[in-house]
C-alpha cells in the first residue's frame, strides 16, 4: 500500500489561466523576446498553447497589468519592461497592509538608507553639498536630541536619494514614506528612547563633505539609531 502512494503525484491546483501565464512568460524567455519585439497574434497563441482564446486573453491580460506586455497602434502586444515601483504602488496602502508586512517595509527604509552610502559619495557634487546645507539652515538648532519634524525628514531624506542619480530608488522612497510615517505614529512600535542624542542632518552634511563612505554608512546608523531601538529594545 505504501509503494502505491509513493508514486502519486501531487495534484496541479492552479487553473489553466495561471499555467498559460506561467507558459508565455517561459514563451517569452526561450524565445529570447526583448523589450519592444512584437509578440505572436492571440490566434497564434490559442493554437500553439491549445486553450481558447478567453484563456489567452485573461493571461495576456494578467502581463499587461503586471507591466510585461502592452498593446500599440499597427503592432498589436509587445514586451515591455515593468516599472516594478508603480506596481507595488498599487498595493503598498499602509491601511490595508498586515502590522507585520508594515514594520518590515519599515526596516526595508533603514537598511535601504544605510546601504546607499557609496552611492552617495561617489555621485555627490558641490551643488547637491550646497543644496543639503539650505535644507539643513532651517532645521531646530537641537535636531541631534529630538525627532525630526516630517517636513525636514521628506527633504533632508529626499535629497539624499536624489544624489544616488538610481530613478528607481527614487521612485521607492517616494513609496516608502507614507508606510514609514504610518508605523511611525501607528503604536505598532515600541515607545521613542528619551533624550538620546544621534547624528543630525547637519552632522550627515558634513561627513558627505567631508568624510568617506565608511563614515557615512556609520552616521546614517547612529542618526537612525532611535528608530532601530523602537524596533530591537
Amino acid at each position: 500500500m505504501e509503494d502505491i502512494f509513493q508514486n502519486i503525484k501531487s495534484i496541479d491546483t492552479s487553473s489553466l489561466v495561471d499555467r498559460v501565464e506561467s507558459n508565455l512568460i517561459a514563451l517569452f524567455i526561450e524565445k529570447d523576446f526583448k523589450v519592444g519585439d512584437s509578440i505572436p497574434k492571440e490566434l497564434e497563441l490559442v493554437q500553439l498553447l491549445g486553450v481558447s482564446r478567453t484563456v489567452v486573453r485573461e493571461a495576456m491580460l494578467r502581463l499587461r497589468l503586471m507591466g510585461l506586455v502592452e498593446s500599440k497602434k499597427h503592432r498589436g502586444a509587445i514586451i515591455t519592461s515593468p516599472d516594478l515601483v508603480s506596481i507595488l504602488e498599487k498595493s503598498m496602502n499602509p491601511k490595508i497592509l498586515q502590522d507585520e508586512t508594515l514594520k518590515e517595509i519599515f526596516e526595508m527604509r533603514l537598511s535601504l538608507e544605510i546601504g546607499m552610502a557609496d552611492f552617495i559619495m561617489e555621485r555627490v557634487t558641490p551643488d547637491d553639498i550646497k543644496a543639503l546645507k539650505l535644507l539643513v539652515k532651517n532645521e531646530p538648532s537641537m535636531s541631534d536630541k529630538m525627532l525630526f519634524q516630517i517636513e525636514h525628514e521628506i527633504a533632508f531624506h529626499g535629497k539624499l536619494y536624489d544624489i544616488t542619480r538610481n530613478e528607481t530608488m527614487k521612485k521607492f522612497q517616494k513609496l516608502l514614506l507614507p508606510v514609514f510615517d504610518y508605523v511611525h505614529k501607528s503604536g505598532l512600535l515600541r515607545k521613542m528612547p528619551a533624550g538620546r542624542p544621534y547624528v543630525s542632518h547637519q552632522g550627515l552634511v558634513e561627513i558627505i563633505e567631508h568624510g568617506d563612505s565608511e563614515k557615512l554608512r556609520n552616521g546614517m546608523r547612529n542618526h537612525l539609531e532611535n528608530h532601530f531601538a523602537r524596533l530591537f529594545e
